[in-house]
């Protein structure tokens, strides 16, 4: 998890990013339309509704937007029509990319993931060429201020968490898909400040990218500035240093 560890911080800075180019409110109202199309308009009884509404409010997404949104999945108000699909494909070095999409149209999806990988030096990949390298954990990210290590991470254990991890301002918390949701309860009746909690891909194993980083980068970000795309996973591991140079540029 280490890889992904040391991205965290970097990337906690490029959400700020995509929440000012209004990116982001498109993808979580796509989320929590699906969320309550599968699972129902009650956020109680509807786990990953609740999640995705945890999530819209840090963003700050106006209530009425979200109310909006579960009222298009449950069918109250007529809207587009998605579905979701994984995609697979590679960067440079050999880094291996999984992106997840929520499309009405999946003919111009591929196209544009497609052109995007070809242009920026990546390509579609078979569907398991790269997912089989990625495992499916709950995350929560909790800044540190106010909080005492030893104690966090104790609690943390104790509600349910897998592992924890520090990274600078904030606490990575890892739980198994399963335990997600109790441990997102635990933490919210423990009054910790979750302040991003979602199901995500980590990489079992990493390839360092140092030499490629920029230009990976950069695939990364036209990959997930594309409007359908929700997320985009890769297993690459950057050196301290190279970290370090990155967020001076941010």
């Amino acid at each position: 998890m280490s890889g992904h560890n040391k991205w965290s911080s970097i990337k906690h800075k490029k959400g700020a990013a995509d929440a000012k180019r209004g990116k982001i409110f498109t993808r979580l109202v796509k989320e929590i339309i699906l969320a309550a199309k599968n699972g129902g308009g009650d956020a109680e009884a509807n786990p990953r509704l609740r999640t995705a509404i945890l999530t819209a409010k840090a963003a700050n997404m106006p209530r009425e937007n979200i109310e909006r949104a579960i009222k298009r999945g449950t069918g109250e108000i007529e809207g587009v029509s998605y579905e979701e699909i994984t995609y697979e494909g590679y960067g440079q070095a050999g880094v291996g990319i999984v992106i997840d999409v929520m499309t009405d149209n999946r003919n111009r999806t591929v196209a544009e993931l497609r052109h995007t990988l070809t242009k920026y030096g990546g390509n579609l990949a078979e569907s398991g060429a790269v997912s089989w390298n990625f495992e499916f954990k709950g995350y929560f990210n909790v800044p540190v201020a106010g909080l005492d290590e030893d104690e966090f991470m104790m609690q943390a254990l104790e509600a349910g968490a897998e592992d924890v991890e520090t990274a600078e301002e904030y606490f990575d918390v890892y739980t198994s898909p399963t335990e997600f949701h109790t441990v997102l309860a635990n933490f919210e009746a423990a009054g910790f400040p979750v302040e991003n909690a979602e199901l995500t891909r980590i990489p079992k194993t990493t390839v360092n990218a140092d030499e490629v980083a920029s230009k990976l980068l950069r695939l990364i970000d036209m990959l997930e500035d594309l409007d359908d795309v929700q997320k985009v996973y890769s297993n690459f591991e950057l050196s301290d240093e190279v970290v370090a140079e990155l967020s001076a540029e941010e």
